[in-house]
């Protein structure tokens, strides 16, 4: 080829090759859209309306909240519920765990339909079902009189006991489910060593069983915690206001007061607790050494 037929020839620029996302990121997008269009955006919102208030643009729904004695007292109690919840949930789910995994055998399938049936069932029938039982006509009276333990019918419901009763019937599945996940990965030979060793029962529970179970225990005890703190039908059907808390309380603001802004300001404190929960859940779990 001539040296003019090499300059006349047209210029053929390589080819870039065509970007594309790697698969990863594609299978991720349609969860990033939902969760942007269903939650960031709502959030982003509230946030948006909690900050507006009579005078304009301002933090004082939020210097409301956190300084006047009363809502102070509602977040505390608010905090008191759900850690006595989460109590009684892991004395009675550990108990129940530890069977379900160690000594259930062949009723272990039947055991573990009983503990997840109740959370097919709607949390609204659930609560009126208490409500029956512990009414002053209702079955538990009933049998109290029955056997001659109490003179006269109970006022249960409607009481704070009728509210945590319903609150530990509805969480502690959680409980169990978390611990017994747990304790299933527990390796058996080193109760064996312990054993072996001197130790006996109770203290190769205390000093070996215990311990690794922790990761299960703190896990259900921040979910117990959450749920409880963010409980509001249960609150509302079995307490009829005898036990205000905060999710009760913006449900007063927003139906009966008619104050959304305020309201907006509640939501985000009780978000701002369950990121609190979960940071605390991450920094334990890391501790006991159950994510590396």
């Amino acid at each position: 080829m001539t040296r003019t037929e090499i300059l006349a020839a047209p210029v053929q620029w390589p080819r870039q090759p065509r970007r594309r996302l790697p698969k990863g990121v594609i299978g991720i997008i349609p969860a990033v859209l939902f969760l942007l269009l269903f939650f960031i955006a709502p959030l982003i919102d509230n946030t948006i309306n909690s900050l507006q208030t009579a005078q304009g643009w301002s933090a004082g729904n939020y210097v409301r909240l956190l300084t006047d004695q009363y809502f102070l007292s509602v977040i505390f109690r608010t905090l008191w519920v759900s850690l006595i919840a989460t109590v009684i949930c892991v004395l009675i789910g550990y108990p129940v765990a530890y069977h379900l995994v160690r000594h259930s055998g062949a009723m272990a399938t039947v055991l573990i339909f009983l503990l997840v049936a109740p959370l097919m069932t709607s949390i609204l029938m659930r609560t009126y079902g208490w409500q029956v039982l512990l009414a002053r006509g209702g079955m538990v009276n009933t049998v109290l009189l029955g056997i001659g333990l109490i003179d006269k019918p109970l006022r249960v419901i409607q009481s704070p006991i009728s509210v945590m009763i319903g609150i530990v019937h509805i969480l502690v599945p959680y409980m169990v489910i978390s611990i017994a996940a747990v304790l299933q990965g527990v390796d058996r030979r080193l109760e064996e060593a312990a054993s072996i060793l001197g130790a006996g029962p109770v203290r190769s529970f205390i000093n070996v069983t215990l311990p690794l179970s922790l990761p299960g225990v703190i896990t259900g005890s921040i979910i117990v915690f959450m749920m409880a703190n963010g409980s509001f039908l249960t609150m509302l059907l079995l307490g009829n206001n005898s036990v205000v808390t905060l999710p009760v309380l913006i449900y007063q603001q927003f139906t009966l007061v008619g104050d959304a802004k305020f309201s907006a300001a509640m939501g985000n404190i009780l978000l701002v607790l369950a990121l609190m929960c979960l940071f605390l859940q991450l920094r334990l779990v890391r501790g006991k050494g159950g994510i590396q």
